[in-house]
């Protein structure tokens, strides 16, 4: 028996039904939900996709969302005041990586990390004080090389 291959559009695990052709299932949503929000983050002429992460701060900025405001660089950080209020949350960290978005409760600040900034320590990226984590860039991180500081800023669902 000859096996049809059907391809759809999402990134499922692949089910065979019981005639044996194999099938991508479709999420549910409640799936949906638990699934990373997608974001598109605007810089001057600088478009980066992102994906914000299950967490309650996550939440509160999709939700908030679209998002402008200006840039302000420090060192390999840039980070804007965003229109979102909440406290640190368990797991928030000083010390990130290259490509992780936080929110700096502290600033009510958006945070995108791609380098070392000025508190930094070594080779480590460290921000001013405790981020939350709230999700990371999908592509190269240093491409916000690019950005100027006071350049607009534009968080959009994508």
């Amino acid at each position: 028996m000859d096996r049809e291959i059907l391809f759809f559009p999402n990134n499922l695990e692949a089910q065979r039904n019981t005639r044996g052709f194999i099938m991508n299932s479709i999420p549910s949503k409640q799936e949906r939900e638990k699934m990373g929000k997608k974001i598109r983050i605007l810089v001057s002429d600088l478009k980066v996709e992102a994906e914000l992460n299950d967490s309650k701060t996550a939440q509160l900025i999709w939700e908030a969302l679209p998002i402008e405001a200006k840039a302000n660089l420090w060192g390999e950080e840039i980070y804007f005041a965003i229109p979102v209020k909440t406290g640190l949350e368990q797991g928030s960290r000083e010390v990130v990586l290259a490509g992780e978005l936080g929110y700096w409760p502290t600033g009510h600040a958006f945070c995108i990390f791609f380098g070392p900034t000025p508190a930094s320590r070594g080779d480590e990226i460290r921000a001013a004080s405790a981020v939350n984590i709230i999700g990371k860039v999908s592509g190269d991180p240093k491409a916000f090389l690019k950005a100027k500081d006071g350049a607009k800023v534009t968080l959009e669902k994508a």
